[in-house]
């Protein structure tokens, strides 16, 4: 398409300009310069830069005045026309153009974005940053530590109950169920026998008294 523009215009006015690749975006901060360029050959002077705005789409001639300016330089063969704006705008965002009015062709364009720039809502002194990543460090670190602790505890008492059945269980082991038996059988028997024997000693000594006159 670039070639088919190049062409006509050549056959209009009997010369071939050869336009030169713009810079198709340029983004730049609020109230910062922005430079903004067309080069070209074989091309006239007399080069008119034009916005054509974001907003409404229409095409306008750049005003000039003490903010923004434009001029021209040409070296080796090569013409390159400048639009300088010192301190831009928000509403200067949009297509910038060179427009050659002899052969009333138009170069490619640069877009230029203006951005304002995010404001801080706080502004903190480095000190203050440092302690606020020390205490990041400290959260984290407490993070990670009180977990592992809270499961190492766990499994420690877990392994302590573990082994104290197994203790248990070997006690059991060791003991003789008959033993225990034979040693109960024993102990109920002279529990009974001391009973009975008692009961014998306390009728005797009944009878002793009933017999004295």
């Amino acid at each position: 398409m670039e070639t088919v523009i190049d062409w006509i215009s050549s056959v209009a006015s009997g010369k071939e300009i050869m336009l030169e690749p713009d810079r198709p975006f340029l983004r730049v901060k609020l109230f910062d310069r922005a430079e903004l360029e067309c080069c070209y050959k074989n091309g006239p002077t007399n080069v008119t830069w034009v916005n054509r705005f974001s907003h409404s789409g229409q095409m306008y001639p750049v005003n000039q005045s003490e903010e923004v300016f434009q001029h021209y330089s040409e070296s080796n063969g090569k013409q390159c026309g400048f639009l300088i704006l010192k301190n831009v705008k928000l509403w200067d965002t949009g297509m910038y153009q060179c427009h050659f009015h002899d052969i009333k062709v138009y170069t490619h364009g640069t877009y230029l974005q203006v951005f304002k720039p995010i404001e801080k809502t706080i502004n903190l002194s480095e000190s203050t940053k440092n302690k606020i990543l020390t205490a990041e460090g400290v959260l984290l670190l407490l993070c990670v530590v009180i977990p592992s602790a809270s499961l190492l505890f766990k499994k420690q008492k877990k392994l302590e109950m573990k082994k104290m059945k197994q203790e248990e269980e070997n006690i059991y082991q060791g003991l003789n169920l008959e033993d225990c038996c034979s040693t109960y059988d024993q102990i109920e028997r002279s529990q009974g026998q001391s009973q009975y024997q008692d009961v014998c000693t306390a009728m005797e000594e009944r009878e002793e008294i009933l017999e004295k006159p």
